[in-house]
């Protein structure tokens, strides 16, 4: 779970939205975090709740978390505090009327309850209805607190009841290390960070067979590039007109293509730390020695300049073949 300064450092103006509705004793009945998945909607609800109970919070109201209160928040045992997750696919009408039933008893220890629905979008049609009414007639002292990825999924008549507290992409930096702390492997998760800032498509990058054989692909045409014309030409034949077939598959190989030339150019300049292909970093070291920063420059701005003429339909094969000379040094591309 990241801490209050964390989300602070990656999600400044939803942080500051509640940070705000605290010491302005401003909090609302109902909120409504928007994001993808991976931005800290959870963490930020956790602690958002944490700083409503905490017995010994900051003149910030930053929960402490070391009381009573936080602590059993964060073992989710605290009596007045009610998480509710899908059952299945969805969430049933059968959850929110238990939750009203809870919430019509008395507080157990304050006179505040407070309840995190997440993926709220994944409300039965029965179950939002439910929830509307449950929102439009609140109990004193109750906050919900709903947590989607897809508000456009969300009742307009709930939505209009909610605080909007939308969670931005994450940073390059934070999304490499949250997809590490999902078992990603640390040789792709670099990579992946670098092509999209959503958690939920990385991960599905991640597991799937062709980004893998991608991977290697473009790699291999890599290497084949520093040897000879004819080697590059056999790595186009052997392996890469097969598998970059569609033209968003041949997009994707071309933005793998120029995140090489980019690690050589990070090295050149002393931030070597931000490579994405870590597992090459000898070999890139030994390449970004031999060869200069405007070369690199020419060769990225080659590869973009196939994107662009991909997106205006020009032949896949022949543009490939065109950009294999220019990176090379050959003949202009055209």
């Amino acid at each position: 779970m990241m801490t209050w300064e964390q989300l602070q450092s990656v999600q400044p103006v939803a942080m500051k939205m509640i940070q705000n509705s605290l010491v302005k004793d401003r909090v609302a009945h109902a909120y409504l975090f928007e994001g993808e998945r991976g931005t800290g909607k959870k963490d930020a609800g956790t602690l958002l709740i944490k700083s409503i109970f905490c017995d010994h919070p900051s003149k910030d109201y930053i929960p402490c978390d070391e009381c009573i209160n936080c602590k059993r928040i964060t073992n989710g045992n605290h009596p007045d505090v009610h998480m509710i997750e899908p059952d299945g696919l969805s969430i049933k009408k059968g959850q929110i009327q238990e939750l009203q039933a809870e919430f019509n008893k008395t507080g157990v220890e304050s006179k505040k309850k407070l309840y995190m629905i997440s993926h709220a979008d994944k409300m039965t049609v029965n179950a939002a209805n439910s929830l509307l009414k449950f929102l439009e007639e609140p109990h004193s002292g109750t906050i919900a607190i709903l947590l989607t990825e897809q508000a456009h999924r969300i009742l307009p008549t709930i939505l209009s009841r909610c605080q909007l507290i939308s969670f931005k992409p994450l940073p390059p930096s934070i999304l490499k290390e949250n997809l590490k702390q999902e078992g990603v492997h640390p040789h792709f998760a670099p990579l992946l960070a670098s092509i999209t800032n959503n958690f939920q498509e990385a991960l599905d990058l991640n597991n799937e067979e062709w980004f893998a054989q991608a991977r290697k692909i473009v790699l291999k045409l890599y290497e084949g590039l520093k040897k000879s014309p004819l080697q590059a030409m056999v790595g186009l034949q052997d392996g890469w007109f097969d598998h970059f077939k569609e033209k968003p598959q041949l997009e994707r190989g071309l933005e793998l293509m120029l995140l090489i030339y980019k690690d050589l150019l990070y090295i050149q300049v002393g931030k070597g730390e931000q490579i994405v292909y870590p597992d090459y970093r000898q070999m890139l070291e030994t390449d970004a020695l031999q060869t200069s920063a405007r070369r690199l420059s020419e060769q990225m701005t080659a590869i973009l300049e196939a994107k662009r003429k991909l997106n205006s339909n020009m032949n896949p094969q022949l543009l490939m073949e065109q950009l294999v000379l220019e990176l090379q040094g050959g003949s202009s591309f055209v």
